[in-house]
């Protein structure tokens, strides 16, 4: 299976999301490459976006590799597995650490400076990305999700482990995914389209909606 781009998968993750209409849901995606799936999912369900910024800490040898990550609000993930397998130091996982606090301190001051965020409080929240691998930086995210106070909180990706998504039904209400292929080689794979985001088209896509366009059935299973 294959997605075209980001859009399309989020078009395709609307359809089994397509129980909350009605509900005005606020849908957060983690920058970058959430948040075209996030604004894809808020235009056809008629619900808000914004972002919940996190950011994946990667093994050094290996960055997509997820061995933690952070988020906005202090909330911390160790993925203690990977660091066991891949034998990363504690110094190497606070170099990494480190710098990516600073990315994430950069990222904050670019969208939440004109844009503070949209409260969770009683709101049914889904959170989205473009894909998980670990579920590392998902499970950041819905941790830092539930301190908000969010009435449901819905974890929404387009691809994922079978794994990793039944892991991260401990951190959310519900976890919905229309692809969980077993041999998952990246989450890139999968996607026709997986280009890298700049800052201004995650602005822009914060800014404004999109209009729907048709797509190939795609029949959605969720998990």
């Amino acid at each position: 299976m294959k997605y075209v781009d980001r859009a399309q998968a989020g078009r395709a993750l609307a359809k089994s999301l397509d129980y909350l209409r009605g509900t005005h849901p606020l849908v957060l995606g983690l920058p970058r490459g959430g948040v075209p799936v996030a604004r894809a999912i808020a235009d056809l369900l008629d619900g808000d976006v914004d972002i919940l910024l996190v950011r994946k800490l990667g093994v050094p040898w290996q960055p997509e590799l997820a061995m933690g990550a952070i988020t906005e609000g202090g909330i911390r993930v160790v993925n203690e597995d990977v660091v066991e397998q891949t034998r990363v130091t504690r110094e190497q996982f606070d170099e990494i650490e480190a710098a990516e606090k600073v990315e994430l301190e950069r990222r904050t001051a670019t969208w939440r400076g004109v844009r503070p965020p949209i409260p969770l409080r009683n709101r049914v929240v889904v959170i989205t990305d473009d894909g998980v691998a670990t579920g590392a930086t998902a499970a950041a995210a819905c941790m830092m999700a539930r301190t908000q106070g969010p009435r449901r909180l819905v974890l929404a990706v387009p691809v994922g482990p079978p794994g990793a998504l039944h892991r991260l039904g401990s951190v959310a209400d519900e976890v919905v995914c229309p692809y969980s292929p077993d041999d998952l080689g990246g989450v890139g794979g999968v996607y026709l389209d997986f280009h890298q985001l700049e800052d201004d088209e995650v602005t822009t896509l914060l800014e404004t909606s999109t209009a729907p366009v048709s797509d190939t059935p795609i029949h959605p299973a969720r998990t």
